[in-house]
């Protein structure tokens, strides 16, 4: 019988050993693949969760653009407010509280974000982040629940309150110079007040593309928690609002001043 050589053991162990190790890659890639594949489900569960917990709340919900690309979902060439708008203009005749409905829009769209239509079941008084900070230490101070608060990325901050509504004698609505529309949101740069035909996005949303390093509208307080009446934030919102704007001012000062330019007002 002929012997087998060494130089041919070692290339059959070679190849054995090779094998070996594709097998052990492909095991690893496909537990990778399996593992990345569930990560995504349990956040769209998530995602859905948190969605139908506003439908819930009655909250009256509508898809919105979503980050794509570098861009909007919406595909308008120069969008001026990408991914913070909704997908319709129809929006405030297509937003409901009906889980189904609900449901349809996120499986047809899953990464679609939703706004929320103010003044019907809810307002949302939005102030800049800093100031909604300093607004929620004086409001725990005194003792005043401030109901669903959600942070939107980058600078700003929304509480959601009961809303002055839409009474049947129209004489009976009141106007305020903080009312804000979606298309006069830039004219209030500190507090506004989202109420009948505006909406502001509502947590879980996206708002930035993953490689701008995305931002988000997410909940520091849920809805499950109580709408307070507006009136009872209004005068600490209204304070850290005037504040900040203070501090914004005083910064701007020192900034000219030390570059040795004046500082206009």
């Amino acid at each position: 019988m002929k012997r087998e050589s060494r130089i041919t053991r070692w290339l059959r162990g070679g190849a054995r050993d090779a094998r070996a190790i594709r097998a052990i890659r492909s095991a690893r890639g496909s537990r990778s693949a399996r593992a990345a594949t569930a990560a995504r489900a349990a956040e769209a569960r998530g995602r859905e969760d948190l969605v139908l917990a506003a439908a819930r709340a009655g909250f009256p919900l509508a898809p919105a653009a979503h980050p794509q690309g570098y861009g909007c979902s919406c595909e308008r060439i120069g969008c001026p407010n990408p991914a913070r708008h909704p997908v319709s203009l129809a929006w405030q005749t297509q937003a409901t509280t009906d889980r189904e409905q609900v449901l349809r829009w996120l499986r047809r769209d899953p990464q679609a974000n939703f706004v929320t239509a103010t003044g019907r079941a809810h307002d949302v008084l939005d102030v800049p982040l800093a100031a909604g900070y300093a607004a929620l230490k004086r409001l725990a101070t005194e003792g005043v629940e401030p109901g669903p608060v959600a942070v939107a990325d980058p600078d700003r901050m929304l509480f959601f309150t009961t809303t002055r509504g839409t009474p049947d004698d129209e004489d009976e609505w009141w106007p305020c110079e903080l009312d804000c529309h979606p298309e006069t949101m830039d004219e209030h740069p500190g507090l506004r007040w989202h109420c009948r035909g505006s909406y502001v996005l509502l947590p879980p949303s996206r708002v930035r593309p993953e490689a701008l390093t995305a931002g988000t509208v997410r909940w520091l307080r849920g809805p499950e928690h109580p709408l307070p009446e507006p009136l009872s934030l209004l005068s600490a919102l209204t304070d850290a609002c005037a504040t900040a704007a203070a501090d914004v001012a005083l910064d701007e000062y020192h900034r000219h001043h030390a570059a040795g330019r004046p500082a206009h007002y």
